[in-house]
């Protein structure tokens, strides 16, 4: 099975994911920049989770262009990622209306934690269903971001029982370390 199908099924549901977290961001009452205060934490909540879901869609992206075939593990590997990243609508709002505690910070991290794992699970499913040839095989195997994401996730869920907000700066610099583009990927001609 070519990749193709998967990479527009997971398009369409990430779309979806961020369709649902915008509409879900309440419009002020009152004119004026004032009235935007109250929904600030849940506004950067958004702005984390939006930059989380579009960093595992090129992640996704990048792993499907490097592969030359899918199986059946790889699809119900591909829904158990879709699982996870479905429910960041859910815990960005929670942090919205309950704001940053203890709870709300360990949820987003536990969430954050299990679509990186789900997307590990994936990867390792892609090396599976791939010939020793595919792109995958030696673009995928080298890299260190995803084992230090978990590491970092488990710390951050860990520290968040004590410290919410150190846990939300491991969050923020996660993502900051996903924003740095994969040269390996981008260069995929293939």
């Amino acid at each position: 099975m070519k990749t193709d199908r998967v990479n527009a099924f997971t398009d369409g549901v990430i779309a979806i994911i961020i369709t649902i977290m915008v509409l879900e961001l309440p419009v002020p009452k009152a004119p004026g920049m004032a009235a935007l205060k109250p929904e600030a934490t849940l506004f950067a909540a958004y702005a984390l989770a939006f930059i989380k879901v579009g960093i595992y869609w090129f992640q996704h992206h990048h792993l499907l262009q490097a592969s030359r075939r899918v199986d059946g593990r790889v699809l119900l590997s591909n829904l158990f990622f879709l699982f996870w990243l479905s429910l960041v609508p859910f815990v960005v709002r929670w942090v919205g209306e309950a704001g940053v505690t203890r709870d709300t910070v360990v949820a987003f991290g536990v969430i954050m934690l299990l679509c990186a794992v789900s997307v590990a699970i994936l990867r390792s499913a892609l090396l599976a269903a791939n010939a020793e040839d595919a792109p995958i095989r030696k673009l995928a195997a080298r890299g260190r971001k995803g084992l230090v994401t978990i590491i970092s996730y488990i710390v951050a869920i860990a520290l968040a029982f004590f410290w919410p907000m150190l846990a939300v700066l491991i969050y923020f610099a996660v993502a900051a370390m996903w924003l740095v583009p994969d040269k390996r990927f981008e260069q995929l001609t293939d």
